[in-house]
Protein backbone atom coordinates (compact mmCIF):
# COMPACT_ATOMS: atom_id res chain seq x y z
CA UNK A 1 0.00 0.00 0.00
CA UNK A 2 1.56 3.19 -0.88
CA UNK A 3 2.04 6.07 1.68
CA UNK A 4 1.37 9.53 0.92
CA UNK A 5 3.77 12.01 1.85
CA UNK A 6 0.94 14.42 2.91
CA UNK A 7 -2.16 12.32 4.15
CA UNK A 8 -5.83 13.34 3.34
CA UNK A 9 -6.73 15.30 7.05
CA UNK A 10 -9.11 12.92 8.37
CA UNK A 11 -11.42 13.83 11.46
CA UNK A 12 -9.08 10.94 13.76
CA UNK A 13 -5.76 12.64 12.77
CA UNK A 14 -7.48 15.76 13.59
CA UNK A 15 -8.94 14.44 16.93
CA UNK A 16 -5.18 13.15 17.64
CA UNK A 17 -3.78 16.37 16.81
CA UNK A 18 -6.66 18.49 19.60
CA UNK A 19 -5.85 15.38 21.90
CA UNK A 20 -2.07 15.47 22.39
CA UNK A 21 -2.47 19.23 23.21
CA UNK A 22 -5.75 20.68 24.09
CA UNK A 23 -5.40 23.88 25.48
CA UNK A 24 -2.79 24.91 22.82
CA UNK A 25 -5.19 23.84 20.11
CA UNK A 26 -8.07 25.83 21.52
CA UNK A 27 -5.24 28.28 21.24
CA UNK A 28 -4.29 28.37 17.83
CA UNK A 29 -8.04 28.27 17.15
CA UNK A 30 -8.95 31.35 18.81
CA UNK A 31 -6.02 32.84 17.31
CA UNK A 32 -6.60 31.47 13.58
CA UNK A 33 -9.96 32.92 14.20
CA UNK A 34 -9.04 36.43 15.62
CA UNK A 35 -6.87 36.96 12.29
CA UNK A 36 -8.94 35.77 9.32
CA UNK A 37 -12.06 37.93 11.11
CA UNK A 38 -13.20 41.36 9.04
CA UNK A 39 -10.80 44.35 10.48
CA UNK A 40 -8.99 46.86 8.54
CA UNK A 41 -8.00 44.14 5.86
CA UNK A 42 -11.71 42.01 4.66
CA UNK A 43 -11.48 38.27 5.12
CA UNK A 44 -11.42 37.76 1.47
CA UNK A 45 -8.37 40.11 1.18
CA UNK A 46 -6.68 37.97 4.10
CA UNK A 47 -7.62 34.62 2.67
CA UNK A 48 -5.99 36.07 -0.94
CA UNK A 49 -2.97 36.77 1.72
CA UNK A 50 -2.49 33.29 3.37
CA UNK A 51 -2.91 31.77 -0.42
CA UNK A 52 0.05 33.61 -1.61
CA UNK A 53 1.98 32.90 1.99
CA UNK A 54 0.83 29.74 1.59
CA UNK A 55 2.42 29.04 -2.28
CA UNK A 56 5.81 30.35 -0.64
CA UNK A 57 6.30 28.40 2.51
CA UNK A 58 4.35 25.40 -0.05
CA UNK A 59 1.98 23.80 2.66
CA UNK A 60 -0.30 21.46 0.37
CA UNK A 61 -2.89 21.70 3.32
CA UNK A 62 -3.19 25.20 3.68
CA UNK A 63 -2.77 26.33 -0.28
CA UNK A 64 -6.06 23.64 -0.64
CA UNK A 65 -7.45 25.30 2.62
CA UNK A 66 -7.00 28.74 1.91
CA UNK A 67 -8.36 28.59 -1.59
CA UNK A 68 -11.43 26.97 -0.56
CA UNK A 69 -11.66 29.98 2.28
CA UNK A 70 -10.92 32.78 -0.03
CA UNK A 71 -13.17 31.33 -2.38
CA UNK A 72 -16.05 31.05 0.07
CA UNK A 73 -15.22 34.97 0.54
CA UNK A 74 -15.72 35.74 -2.67
CA UNK A 75 -12.04 35.34 -4.23
CA UNK A 76 -12.14 34.50 -8.00
CA UNK A 77 -9.96 32.57 -9.98
CA UNK A 78 -8.10 35.56 -11.59
CA UNK A 79 -7.81 37.20 -8.15
CA UNK A 80 -6.56 33.93 -6.69
CA UNK A 81 -4.09 33.27 -9.74
CA UNK A 82 -3.19 36.87 -9.25
CA UNK A 83 -2.26 36.24 -5.51
CA UNK A 84 0.04 33.00 -6.50
CA UNK A 85 1.96 34.89 -8.98
CA UNK A 86 2.35 37.80 -6.52
CA UNK A 87 3.86 34.82 -4.21
CA UNK A 88 6.16 33.76 -7.06
CA UNK A 89 7.39 37.15 -7.64
CA UNK A 90 8.29 37.82 -4.15
CA UNK A 91 10.05 34.16 -3.78
CA UNK A 92 12.02 35.10 -7.14
CA UNK A 93 12.88 38.49 -5.24
CA UNK A 94 13.97 36.86 -2.82
CA UNK A 95 16.82 35.13 -4.75
CA UNK A 96 17.21 38.26 -6.77
CA UNK A 97 17.90 40.38 -3.69
CA UNK A 98 20.52 38.16 -2.43
CA UNK A 99 22.04 38.02 -5.50
CA UNK A 100 24.61 41.07 -3.72
CA UNK A 101 25.73 38.52 -1.07
CA UNK A 102 27.41 36.58 -3.82
CA UNK A 103 28.87 39.20 -5.74
CA UNK A 104 29.82 40.99 -2.69
CA UNK A 105 31.64 37.30 -1.78
CA UNK A 106 32.87 37.26 -5.62
CA UNK A 107 34.38 40.82 -4.81
CA UNK A 108 36.06 40.10 -1.59
CA UNK A 109 38.03 36.92 -2.88
CA UNK A 110 39.00 38.53 -5.44
CA UNK A 111 40.91 41.58 -4.04
CA UNK A 112 41.96 39.03 -2.18
CA UNK A 113 43.40 37.44 -4.27
CA UNK A 114 44.76 40.49 -6.23
CA UNK A 115 42.30 39.13 -9.46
Amino acid sequence: MEHSMYPSMTKELAKQRSDATPEIQAAFKAFSAKVFADGALPKKTKQLIAVAVAHVTQCPYCIRGHTELAMREGATEQEIMEAVWVAAEMRAGGAYAHSSLALDTVNQVKSRSGA
